[in-house]
């Protein structure tokens, strides 16, 4: 693909072709942080979409005991836990977004862990027609060509400055600390080079809608995703 998608319409990558006769349509839904792309997966819930989140995957995978937390603590030991020996997630972004080869080192541990949960996941509803959400903050980190098996990669926009508002505003975060997690993810235009179809999120709620809305009808004439996904394609981002 040359360029970036435009807001509401196909670019004609990726969508299919013949022989897709499963029954499922997979859907890669990404942005970054406080681009409200949690908005839009409440939005494709309501519509009926199984929605498969790579974060509610990591938290649990981070709980005492499970693997990702094991392999934290044996990196960084006490000073990422809290009292209760739960982690203490502000420790690990003070550690993690402050040193470009630790964030690396917790990519590592993250990554093909989830990614091999999320088939997992995935496999099990195969079976059922639909539409399959895998939800993954992080999915342009894997490289344009890391769509996960998803015959749509669907990326919600928001220009930097009204996410550094909105995470300064709903998640408390200061100035420096928004921009400092936007740059430690892939760039706005990294996202948008491997987007299928992009909702705009500049506006306000009715706008939203109103893309959520859009990006569903074109959804329903894309064809359905071949069954089972191939699997990964590129390295796990380091």
């Amino acid at each position: 693909m040359s360029g970036r998608a435009q807001v509401g319409r196909v670019t004609g990558r990726g969508t299919g072709g013949p022989g897709n006769f499963g029954p499922v349509k997979l859907v890669a839904l990404t942005g970054g942080i406080g681009s409200g792309k949690s908005s839009v997966s409440e939005r494709l819930v309501e519509r009926g979409c199984l929605i498969i989140d790579a974060d509610l995957i990591v938290r649990e995978l981070q709980q005492p005991g499970a693997l990702i937390y094991n392999q934290m603590v044996e990196r960084w030991g006490d000073r990422i836990l809290a009292e209760d020996r739960t982690l203490d997630r502000a420790a690990v972004a003070g550690i993690a977004f402050g040193d470009p080869e630790e964030l690396a080192a917790l990519n590592k541990m993250i990554h093909p862990t989830v990614r091999r949960e999320m088939h997992n996941r995935a496999d099990a509803v195969n079976e059922q027609p639909g539409v399959v959400i895998f939800d993954i903050p992080l999915l342009a980190e894997g490289g344009p060509d890391d769509r996960r098996g998803a015959s749509v990669v669907l990326v919600v926009d928001t220009p930097q400055e009204i996410a550094v508002e909105r995470l300064m505003a709903y998640r408390n975060f200061t100035r420096d600390d928004a921009l400092a997690r936007i740059a430690a993810q892939a760039t706005r235009e990294q996202r948008l080079e491997m987007a299928d179809f992009v909702i705009d999120n500049s506006g306000d709620m009715a706008h939203l809608d109103a893309e959520v809305e859009r990006f569903w009808a074109w959804l329903e004439v894309q064809p359905q995703t071949p069954w089972p996904p191939p699997r990964r394609v590129k390295k796990d981002p380091a």
